[in-house]
């Protein structure tokens, strides 16, 4: 059955593993698709198969968003094309290394990928949504936004700032009409592995999920209007009871005296 249009999404990181899921599942709900990833082959196999399936226009757009020139281009086409609706920014890479043991270089391109691309295209996209009323952002994050021990700082801190960043989108958003989910992947049966350098079959079965599931759990969590969503979390009390600390602290956080945990020290201290 031919689902009715619902405009158009434009997915970065498209070629393969959660992005090229997000592209399947939102064609077969009625997107027509912007698919964007370095891998043009790749891009144009998933895109004929789409298009074959479920008759939806696909465009494909090969760019590497770790390049200026190539990010400008997909920045100009979500703010020229109109019919774009949803941004789904999918694209980034990770890796398990220790801090210690990681090339600061490769660092830096973590950062430009996973934080600076992000966060240019959600700028390129945002006011065109706003103008029109509508609109949604699908941001992946990860697990590590909340938990940076368990893998490389640096990839959670990227991670982090997507979380934080989504948060205060839909702080300002949210009235206008522009809907925002961050999505908190664990560890996920994608290729991601393999390239941070840890191949899949090395880790605990119990922890991993299928991409497919991943990605069907995190639309539900869209459809229900979730700003974050957890798929691998059962108890979602947890998360609620997490976000309630963080809230309540939030008129205790700014004041004109230190807490007299540090006041009186520092008075000891400076009597001598």
């Amino acid at each position: 059955m031919t689902q009715a249009h619902q405009g158009t999404a434009l997915v970065t990181g498209a070629s393969s593993g959660m992005g090229a899921i997000y592209a399947d599942r939102l064609a077969r709900r009625g997107y027509d698709l912007v698919l964007v990833a370095r891998n043009r082959e790749r891009l144009v196999a998933l895109a004929d198969r789409i298009t074959t399936e479920t008759r939806r226009n696909v465009e494909v757009i090969e760019a590497d968003l770790a390049d200026r020139a190539a990010l400008a281009a997909v920045e100009a086409k979500l703010k020229e094309d109109a019919s774009i609706d949803l941004l789904v920014n999918n694209a980034g890479i990770g890796t398990h290394t220790p801090l210690l043991e990681s090339n600061v270089e490769r660092m830096t391109e973590m950062i430009e990928l996973n934080v600076t691309a992000l966060t240019r295209l959600t700028y390129a996209a945002v006011p065109g949504f706003v103008a029109r009323g509508k609109g949604a952002i699908i941001n992946i994050a990860s697990i590590v936004a909340i938990a940076p021990e368990m893998l490389n700082g640096v990839y959670g801190g990227t991670k982090a700032f997507v979380l934080a960043f989504s948060q205060s989108l839909h702080h300002e958003l949210a009235s206008r009409g522009v809907q925002v989910q961050a999505v908190l992947p664990g560890a996920t049966a994608t290729e991601f592995w393999q390239t941070g350098g840890l191949p899949l079959e090395h880790l605990d079965s119990n922890i991993v999920m299928p991409a497919p599931d991943m990605v069907d759990a995190a639309l539900v969590g869209f459809d229900r209007g979730e700003l974050v969503t957890i798929p691998s979390l059962h108890a979602a009390e947890k998360w609620d009871a997490y976000h309630a600390a963080r809230l309540a602290m939030f008129n205790e956080l700014s004041r004109n005296v230190p807490a007299p945990r540090y006041a009186a020290a520092a008075a000891a201290a400076a009597a001598g």
